[in-house]
């Protein structure tokens, strides 16, 4: 058995958990942190794939700023556990639930249906050179990608300020 698909598995396998820790975890700083982890074994699964500046990218980007900030309005606003009593039954949890369940065929079908061609199996293809490195990576984002790029920045601040703001009026 290959090495590569036995860490594949491991590093998918855990990604699932640590992704359903996410959902299901009742303190958001408990979430906040499965959270990470389901990017480290993201990163792990893109050095497999050959994509190591991806892996690092995604270790810095995501693991590190991205979850500092989502930290700091965490703790910002002050969430702590729910107060629930128990599980209840509502409407929208009822359409979550189909709503899941839906998606779930449809993947499934869509699985189903397709199709397996023998070049999938080849190997490696030829890439070309200066593939996958930041200075191609760069010259991507800032031209091909600049007005997406500056909207997620955009939103990320408004989102930021909004955390601000909200925090700020129970004070």
């Amino acid at each position: 058995m290959n090495v590569e698909l036995v860490l594949f598995g491991a590093f998918a396998l855990l990604t699932l958990l640590s992704a359903g820790l996410v959902i299901f975890a009742k303190n958001p700083i408990s979430s906040a942190m499965a959270l990470v982890a389901t990017f480290f074994f993201l990163a792990g699964i893109y050095v497999l794939l050959w994509a190591h500046t991806v892996a690092v990218l995604q270790v810095l980007v995501y693991a590190g700023a991205i979850m500092v900030l989502f930290l700091f309005v965490i703790m910002l606003l002050n969430l702590g556990e729910s107060t629930s009593t128990g599980p209840r039954l509502t409407l929208s949890r009822i359409a979550g639930g189909a709503a899941a369940a839906g998606l779930l065929v449809v993947l499934v079908v869509a699985i189903w249906k397709l199709p397996v061609r023998a070049e999938q199996f080849a190997g490696p293809q030829a890439v070309a050179s200066g593939f996958g490195t930041l200075a191609v990576i760069g010259q991507t984002i800032f031209t091909k990608w600049l007005l997406p790029f500056e909207a997620v920045s955009l939103l990320l601040l408004v989102g930021m300020v909004g955390a601000v703001v909200v925090a700020k009026s129970r004070i």
